[in-house]
This record gives structure tokens, sequence and C-alpha cells, in this order.
């Protein structure tokens, strides 16, 4: 019998090396032809997305027919979404809306078409990304439900199968102006147990707040019907942001709310910071918030941390900020990943920053069409080559898809056509996107993704349901069960038939 299992495990490696090399080569025959190449990215599972913003990441047309379902009005200086009654000619009903005016709210709510110039050439791209927010502030914090129910679409239709998403439920996001913190002697320990009575209150609403969100993204996507959406099929978690644009009292009071939620509910897998890394307060005080940071975590040692850092670039940060942001998060504050990491370059000794961070496998989470439209940085000059060469774990991801008018397949296409990675290259992305996941359980590899097997599926064909023994261990595992399932699934897509090649130009 174990002769029979080891000769069906040797046929499994076999077919499955065939079957990826067979990919990997028409991947490379269509890599010169866009919609090609598109096509073939669509349809690859791709594991998940770990650095998404829930409202960056819905797009411009969708908030405006909610606003027209609400009522909204748009006015016409700005673009800005605001509450009736709409006073014309300042302002009209999103409904009524001319053509024009519809689509100049769409590149207010984005950053479409900055790639052909078009925009207003006296505001810099990386302001209008980071105004889009509050043109539709509004509605983004009343569609939670919505929203999920969006991003959850977006990902089925291109085969994405997790999001970790962030964002801060309302109960968090009134939380810092109650906390009525003093700012003077910044006592961590004194201003935590000042925070506990408002904590105690804040949390559970935060776990209703996501509980409704989740159950009108649910009846939204028809999940208990006879005819569910394939969103109902993506899994989400979330990861709870704290500001980090503020006085320190207040970023204490924000990181406190997060990671006491995230300590409270399972699917608050995580805490990250959000705000421009540039702005005037974040940069005075990025010191002080890795070691805020480091507070936290001592205290709640089970929730892990992503921290957006070096998001930057010479245009925006003088030298010194440049220098060691991400060894602050690496070090100080102990990420387990970080986003974004552009300014790689800049840092002191960067080769020992690479190999502590391939040592303790703290993943980056690159965003390309994010960088290039804030940092105006791609192709050689992104360091996504460097983190590789020197073995640190890279994931792709979208940051905000909706405001940069982009989704996970294209960035799959931009790391294959401006950074020169093949199918296979892409295919551990996919897989590590799940290894890297703040997900409970245990790996279902032993090692690296992709590697050996945890025992209880090693002998288990992925084209194949799992054994009892290794279901068993899938069931204990939400990150071992959602891996199995991308292993189905990329043999699927392997064996899948291809369009038509392109014609040869050669006469």
């Amino acid at each position: 019998m174990a002769a029979l299992a080891a000769a069906a495990q040797a046929r499994e490696r076999t077919d499955a090396e065939d079957a990826e090399a067979a990919t990997a080569a028409y991947f490379e025959r269509v890599r010169a032809s866009p919609p090609h190449l598109r096509a073939l990215l669509q349809a690859m599972p791709k594991g998940g997305d770990l650095h998404s913003h829930l409202s960056g990441a819905v797009y411009a047309e969708d908030y405006l027919r909610w606003a027209g379902e609400d009522g909204l009005c748009l006015q016409r200086e700005d673009a800005h979404l605001a509450a009736p009654p709409c006073a014309p000619p300042a302002s009209v009903a999103v409904n009524a809306a001319s053509l024009e005016l519809y689509g100049r709210a769409i590149d207010a709510m984005s950053v479409r078409g900055y790639e052909r110039g078009i925009g207003d050439p006296q505001v810099p791209v990386e302001q209008r990304f980071f105004s889009a927010f509050d043109r539709f502030r509004i509605l983004s914090r009343q569609r939670g439900g919505d929203m999920l129910a969006a991003v959850r679409r977006i990902a089925a239709g291109e085969h994405t199968a997790y999001l970790e998403l962030m964002q801060v439920p309302p109960a968090g996001r009134g939380f810092a102006d109650t906390a009525l913190l003093r700012d003077d002697g910044r006592d961590f320990a004194q201003w935590a147990q000042t925070l506990q009575p408002a904590l105690a209150d804040a949390v559970p609403r935060a776990r209703a707040e996501l509980d409704r969100d989740e159950a009108q993204a649910a009846a939204a996507l028809g999940c208990a019907g006879a005819a569910p959406q394939p969103g109902c099929a993506v899994e989400v978690r979330y990861l709870i942001t704290a500001t980090r644009v503020h006085e320190p009292a207040r970023v204490f009071a924000d990181l406190a709310f997060a990671f006491a939620l995230a300590a409270a509910d399972p699917r608050c897998v995580g805490v990250n910071f959000l705000g421009p890394e540039h702005h005037r307060l974040a940069a005075r005080d990025y010191a002080l918030h890795m070691r805020m940071i480091a507070f936290f975590r001592q205290r709640h040692p089970t929730v892990q941390v992503s921290l957006h850092t070096a998001e930057l670039n010479p245009a925006l940060a003088p030298p010194e900020d440049l220098r060691g942001h991400i060894r602050q998060a690496v070090d100080t504050a102990g990420a387990q990943r970080i986003g974004h990491a552009a300014a790689l370059a800049y840092e002191d000794d960067v080769a020992s920053l690479l190999q502590t961070m391939a040592r303790r496998r703290v993943a980056v989470e690159i965003n390309l069409s994010s960088n290039a439209a804030i940092l105006g940085l791609r192709g050689a000059a992104h360091p996504l080559a460097l983190y590789r060469a020197a073995d640190v774990p890279v994931v792709l991801s979208t940051d905000d898809q909706g405001i940069l008018r982009s989704d996970l397949s294209g960035e799959y296409q931009r790391a294959a056509q401006e950074q020169g990675l093949g199918y296979r290259d892409l295919k551990r992305i996919a897989r590590d996107s799940l290894q890297y996941a703040f997900l409970p359980g245990a790996s279902l590899w032993r090692d690296a993704a992709g590697g050996a097997r945890a025992p209880a599926c090693a002998g288990t064909d992925a084209r194949a349901e799992a054994d009892a023994a290794c279901a068993a261990f899938l069931r204990g595992s939400d990150k071992a069960r959602l891996q199995w399932r991308l292993e189905q699934q990329l043999a699927r897509f392997e064996r899948a038939p291809r369009l038509p090649l392109p014609q040869s130009s050669e006469k």
C-alpha cells in the first residue's frame, strides 16, 4: 500500500509540473499581448488581497448610484457629495447631474486619467488621491454593508478568495473624540488605564456594527438564497486602523480602540495605520507612533500588526524622514508585515535591514498602481526586485482600487509587464498572499508556500477532495482551508483551455 501511495504522489507531482510548465510557457507567449495577458491573469486564482482600504476600494460609480438613491447633492465647484437640500446652480441632485458633471465627479473621486495628463496640472496627483476620500465620505460612513458587497463582487469576478480590509466601525471613529486624554506627560500606561471604561462601551458597539454590515452585505449578495452570488464565497477579515495625522493623545486613543477590538473579535485579525506619512504630524511623531505600537503589542500579544511605512519619495519628505521608517516599523514596532515600503533604497544599512526582514519573514505588501500614481515610482525604479533578490516575502495588493481605477488582476499584470515577473513568480505570490495573511490556524505548508505540505495533507491529491485526515486538519485551520482551496483552484486553472495564441507578425 505504501508503494502504491508513493507512486500516486509521484504521478500527481509529474502531472502538476507538466501543467504548470505548460501554463508558464503560454504566459510567456502572451506576455507582449495585453488583452491575452489580462484575460489569463483575471482567470488566475490569486489567493488574497492583504492591503485594501474598504472606502477606497469602492468605485465612484457605486458611490454615485447610492448617492442618487439617498437623494444627495453634487456640488459643482469641487464634486463633493453633500446632504440635501440641493441648491442650484451651486449644487444639483445627483440623479439630475449632466454627463459632464457626472464625469467630473468620477474624476474627483479617483485619479482617473492621471497617466494621460487629465486633471488640473496645478494639483499634484498625490493631493488628488488623498482628497478623493473627502468627496464620498458622507456615504462611506453610512453604506458599510453595500461597500462590503461591492468589493466582494469585484474579488469574485477576478478569482480572489480572501480580503483583509482596512476600516474602522462607526463606534471607533468617534471614540478618540470622547476619550478626553490630556496630551501631557505621555504616560502610556496611565493613558491606557484612563481609556478602559470608554473601551468597554465602544468595543461591543463596534462588534454589533460589524454584524450589521456583514448581514447587509450577505443580503445584498443573496447569500442565504437559492442562487447566492459568487461574492458570497469571498472571505473577509478586517485590519482596524488608527489615523496618524492627529496629536499624540488622539493617535494613542485610536490605537487603543484598534487593539482592543482586534483582541475581542476574531474577524478583526490585526491593526494598521493610515493617513499620509508625509503629513506634518505623522512625520514629526513617527518614532513616537512606533513606540505606541510596541506598547500595545506587549499588552495584546495575539494581535498582529501591518504598518504603512516609507510610502515616501524625496519630493514628499526630507532625507531624515526617508532613512529610518522601515527600520523602526520592523525593529521598534515589530510589524509582521509592512505596506508600500517604497523608500527602501534611502534606508541606512539596507543590506542588514533586508537580512532582518528575510530572517523574520516580514512580508511586504506591494502596491504597484498606487506607487506609480502617488510616488511616480514604476519599472526598474521600484524596489520590488530588491526585496525579491533578498528573499524578503512579497505579496501584490491593490491599496485603493476604486480611487486608482485598478484591481488585483491589474496589479499582477503590472508585475508581469513592468517588473518582468513570470507565471511561477506570480503563482508564488498568490500562495504567499495566504501564507502571510493574518488568518488563524496552522499553514498547509511545512515551511515555504508551495513546498512540502503538512503531514495530514501530504498524500492528498489537490485535484481531488481531501481525505479524512486532511479534511480534519483543514477544519481546524482557516488559513490551511483557504490555502487548500487555492491549490484546487490552481490545479483546475492550469488545466483549463486557453485563448488562441496571438498571430505572429513575421512575414
